[in-house]
């Protein structure tokens, strides 16, 4: 009879390492198999993603050209002010750029790889703690999360940090395998510290967010006295701050001059770590955001675009309102849901198989209750955070979900197949038939949602459920469980469980721009433009872009704020230059003279990322992101100046200052001084001068005034004469 000890592990728990058990010939092919399948997934068509995140592909370009930008992370060549995130993340990118030379493959190449060697590397995890098949079915399930794909065609941060987070994942695992020395378990702790502070590196505190499921996993699952698993807990601590703080001691100890930090307050790595990239994203505060002066408090970062209001109650980005039905909702559930009804089953069933363990102080098996603890803490914790979110968020920060649903699906379905398999255990077979039909059902409603991206699919999933599970039904009624047809059932169930989620990442490969852009997401192209302005609201329908209002008072239409998702949802030829953009650009170029900085471009990187992706000269965003940073400041730009260090700015139409302008929402009363200044200090120049049309410094893009995406802007000389 199988004890409550033998059913709280998943398919295997040898008493030795798995990698010493023999394989089956198959096994390494398979594996190879789903690797390079996700690097051929991830790659598709990258080029139809155009350049990516333009303010993190522009920042890139800038970091290639000196090591202070490469330190920092520096937006523009001139190293004014940085990105809002660590620069762990472009680092690989910096370096592709070097070696293959200015391309956006090359830009985006290092996430492919980066994607690639998370999926091999869960598989080496899952291996040590659940054998083979099960590894094999988790990294399966990884590969083809359908907003893993997206993001990992992109080259937003969250493709390196869960990378690192399943390097801390293997190392935890490395640290609880049976037999283990003191000293080696105590050193891949240790490594798996390292590798959170990497990940911190990365984004911030969003690394941090797994180290609960690290910490409880080696407390209650190493096998060693309680003084040891506290002091190398302890000790981990320390690697912990030690490998996430060095990076920003150095920017502190670095000599001036140096970036100003983008978007935090006081020009901190501190401030934005802990405000607007720490607790401002779980509270909904505006803290450590702004800069001097202020502004519009929503329109920050990337992420910011398309917030419904600044800090207020369900800010909640582009996704729906936060609370417990976040991860299910229309702009997450196809995301990332797809197993988590099948993980959360089979949490419950090893919680409960634990206590009855427990209670009849059966032997446990360590290695699996360290896993079990790891991974589903992991689940738990980052679902709780991202449901109670009140800032910003948006969908593709799921993809950290997806190393645990993988692992959770994987170890489940091989411990219910074990349940189903047993002749003792009761009516607890049923429990892999209900698996089977509840994510087969909960796949149905994520398509039903819009019926028009691959609606054919919920019959499919529906068609082979129902045959794996009146098989399963079938052959466990006869006495046939341990038969082909049992093992052909079970087959049949794993399709459907995958099914759904498989073509919907292989859907969002084939899209002309593959989930790519700033807003990655996966599924219908029209659900929300990868975040700006999904769900259901203002816009009426599902899948219609809804307008939003500026904490100014100034609405957004629908219109207008498709044209923002254009420019950054990626597609090479929203990042090409207009015809009118190409004029100013080459007038600036050649009338600069000695000048350091060719042009400063008021309205932030939406109206500079593509001079400077598409240049070599020196331009600048001034205000960092949405232009709202103190940097440069009013004095600095006097300074300039008189150095004769700047040539010209590129900045709103005549009497818009602080209004938008050039792509930006603005920049509060930071960009209105810098704006006033220019127009002050510095010569306007006549559009027939360099060849444009008079209307452009009138009228937006659209043909109208007031749109705070259009291209409503005059150029104004501020050489000395």
């Amino acid at each position: 009879m199988t004890t409550a000890a033998e059913a709280t592990a998943p398919a295997q728990a040898p008493d030795v390492p798995d990698t010493e058990t023999p394989r089956r010939r198959w096994q390494p092919w398979a594996l190879a198999l789903i690797v390079l399948g996700s690097a051929a997934l991830y790659a598709w068509n990258i080029t139809g993603t155009g350049w990516g995140n333009t303010f993190y592909t522009a920042a890139v370009k800038s970091m290639s050209e000196s090591l202070t930008n490469f330190v920092f992370g520096s937006f523009d060549p001139a190293g004014v002010v940085t990105v809002d995130k660590p620069p762990m993340a472009l680092w690989p990118q910096v370096v592709s750029v070097w070696v293959f030379g200015w391309h956006s493959w090359a830009v985006l190449l290092p996430q492919v790889v980066e994607g690639a060697a998370a999926v091999f590397l869960l598989h080496r995890t899952v291996r040590y703690w659940a054998g083979e098949n099960v590894a094999l079915v988790a990294a399966l399930v990884l590969a083809i999360t359908p907003i893993t794909v997206a993001i990992n065609r992109d080259n937003n941060p969250d493709t390196m940090l869960t990378l690192l987070c399943v390097a801390a994942a293997y190392a935890f695992t490395r640290s609880v395998q049976p037999g283990a020395s003191s000293r080696s378990a105590t050193k891949w702790l240790l490594q798996a510290a390292f590798w959170v502070g990497c990940g911190f590196l990365t984004k911030s505190l969003a690394a941090w967010m797994i180290v609960p499921a690290l910490a409880v996993g080696y407390l209650f699952g190493r096998e060693a006295s309680w003084g040891r698993r506290i002091g190398d807990l302890f000790a981990a601590a320390g690697v912990l701050l030690v490998s996430s703080f060095w990076w920003v001691a150095l920017t502190v100890l670095w000599p001036d001059p140096k970036p100003y930090v983008g978007g935090s307050t006081d020009g901190s790595e501190l401030t934005l770590i802990f405000g607007y990239n720490g607790l401002g994203r779980v509270f909904g505060e505006n803290i450590g955001r702004g800069g001097a002066g202020g502004g519009n408090a929503m329109a920050r970062a990337p992420e910011a675009i398309g917030q419904g209001g600044p800090g207020g109650p369900g800010g909640g980005g582009f996704a729906a309102d936060n609370g417990i039905g976040r991860m299910f909702g229309e702009q997450v559930g196809g995301q990332i849901s797809w197993l988590l009804p099948l993980c959360l089953l089979v949490l419950v069933v090893v919680a409960v198989t634990g206590v009855l363990t427990r209670r009849r102080k059966l032997p446990a098996d360590h290695l699996a209750r360290a896993g079990w603890l790891m991974w589903g803490t992991w689940l738990v914790v980052l679902c709780a955070v991202f449901s109670v979110q009140e800032g910003i968020f948006h969908p593709y920060y799921t993809t950290q979900l997806a190393p645990a649903i993988g692992a959770l699906a994987g170890a489940g379905l091989a411990l219910l197949w074990r349940r189903y398999r047993d002749t003792d255990t009761g009516w607890s077979w049923v429990l892999l038939p209900l698996a089977v039909a509840l994510t087969a059902a909960w796949a149905w409603v994520l398509v039903s949602r819009d019926l028009d991206w691959n609606g054919w699919l919920r019959y499919a999933v529906a068609g082979v459920a129902v045959l794996a599970v009146v098989g399963l039904v079938i052959a466990r009624l006869t006495r046939q469980q341990r038969a082909d047809g049992a093992r052909t059932a079970a087959v049949l169930g794993l399709v459907a469980v995958l099914l759904a989620p498989g073509v919907w990442s292989a859907a969002t490969a084939g899209a002309s721009t593959g989930g790519g852009g700033a807003m990655a997401s996966a599924g219908p192209p029209g659900g929300g433009f990868g975040g700006f302005g999904g769900g259901r609201g203002r816009g009426g329908q599902r899948g219609e872009p809804q307008g939003l209002q500026l904490p100014n008072g100034q609405e957004i239409g629908p219109e207008q704020l498709q044209e923002l998702a254009s420019r950054f949802g990626g597609g090479g030829e929203q990042v090409a230059l207009t015809a009118e953009e190409q004029k100013i650009l080459n007038y600036v170029t050649t009338n600069s003279g000695e000048a350091k900085i060719v042009m400063a471009v008021e309205g932030g990187s939406m109206g500079s990322s593509r001079y400077i992706i598409n240049s070599n000269a020196t331009i600048i965003g001034m205000g960092g992101f949405m232009g709202s940073d103190p940097a440069p400041s009013v004095r600095q730009l006097t300074d300039w100046k008189a150095q004769g260090a700047i040539a010209f700015v590129l900045t709103s139409a005549k009497g818009e200052s602080g209004r938008g302008g050039r792509g930006g929402f603005g920049g509060g009363q930071v960009g209105q001084e810098r704006t006033e200044w220019v127009q002050n200090n510095c010569k306007e120049v006549a559009p027939s001068t360099y060849g444009g049309s008079a209307a452009s410094s009138t009228q937006d893009r659209q043909g109208g005034p007031g749109n705070p995406f259009g291209g409503g802007q005059t150029l104004y000389d501020c050489r000395n004469r």
